[in-house]
């Protein structure tokens, strides 16, 4: 019943939800009016350069050559052609900033719902989000002294005063694992939100749901051994123990996000079952950047650290897989 009503509401009293479906034949001749969405994972947050340098924008951290760049390019090699109408993808996007203003950090202002940018004509809607909405990086500093002597580093820890050596013990107990269990039914509530004011508001597209890649191996021995070239651990002072809690949390939200997608009939690019051997924790092969690894980015002349994001060769993994699930939807 909270579920129709929010939806009655949020969406101007539509009940009843067109839900796009595929068209049997060959890809579109004509090019296809598409928006990009999401947080700093579709934004490539840690490469540069970035878009908007010269306005509000710019503090989205959004890169030149995020995935949606490198997908539209490859699938232009394939002959088919995005008009891409807008990438909003924005770094700290929660879900709900899809519907609602996100304020940006260091108050550099504000930027519109991502939602403003989907038009009636539109025909493909590509993105994630969630991450945030968890709050994974709260989780982060949660688990790691380090992380949290850095408030520059977005996230708080869930609870301060619980000691960092011991947030798997934390996450098991009564007050932890209730604030994780509300989190996941918020970003599993909010993306069907999503999804539905996508098919409210352009009735026509068909709507691609992108997950996370994964940060932790199953072998998590790898992530105590610094990647070659640094000297810090991929996920610095993270106790040893808490490691397969956070590839457990991150699996939880990869299904989470899997099922909105599917309850919704949208389809979803499942990058966790994909990037096993491209974790933080694989060395010359690892796809994310460590916590405290320099990015590509620098601040008032301070590296910024990848902070567990995509580096290039992450975004070119990304998007090696969004292109094909693209191409699979656009030939149905």
């Amino acid at each position: 019943m909270r579920r129709l009503a929010v939806a009655a509401v949020a969406l101007g009293g539509c009940l009843a939800l067109a839900v796009p479906t595929g068209t049997a034949g060959a890809a579109p001749a004509d090019p296809v009016p598409t928006v990009f969405f999401g947080d700093s994972y579709t934004a490539n947050y840690g490469i540069s350069p970035v878009n908007n340098q010269d306005n509000e924008r710019g503090w989205c951290f959004q890169a030149t050559q995020n995935y949606p760049a490198v997908a539209t390019r490859s699938l232009a090699g394939k002959g088919i052609t995005l008009d891409v109408q807008s990438d909003v993808s924005c770094g700290g996007a929660l879900v709900e900033h899809f519907w609602t203003e996100q304020q940006l950090p260091f108050g550099a202002g504000r930027v519109p719902a991502q939602q403003d940018a989907l038009k009636e004509d539109t025909k493909l809607v590509v993105g994630g989000m969630g991450g945030n909405t968890l709050g994974f990086t709260s989780i982060l500093k949660q688990c790691s002294d380090e992380l949290r002597k850095h408030p520059l580093l977005p996230g708080e820890p869930v609870d301060p005063d619980q000691p960092a050596g011991e947030c798997r013990d934390f996450f098991a107990s009564d007050d932890g694992k209730a604030w994780l269990d509300d989190r996941l039914q918020q970003v599993e509530w909010d993306l069907e939100q999503l999804l539905q004011r996508v098919s409210y508001f352009s009735p026509d597209a068909e709507r691609v749901l992108v997950g996370y890649p994964r940060l932790v191996p199953e072998d998590t021995t790898k992530c105590l051994t610094p990647a070659p070239g640094q000297t810090e651990p991929p996920f610095a002072d993270t106790p040893k123990d808490a490691l397969p809690l956070l590839d457990q949390i991150q699996k939880q939200l990869d299904d989470a996000m899997k099922k909105a997608a599917a309850d919704d009939g949208a389809d979803f690019v499942d990058l966790y079952d994909r990037t096993g051997n491209n974790t933080a924790c694989d060395g010359a092969d690892r796809g994310i950047g460590g916590l405290l690894e320099n990015s590509k980015l620098d601040l008032f002349g301070q590296s910024l650290p990848w902070y567990a994001h995509p580096n290039e060769k992450g975004r070119d993994i990304q998007a090696k897989y969004v292109t094909a699930k693209i191409e699979e939807v656009l030939n149905r």
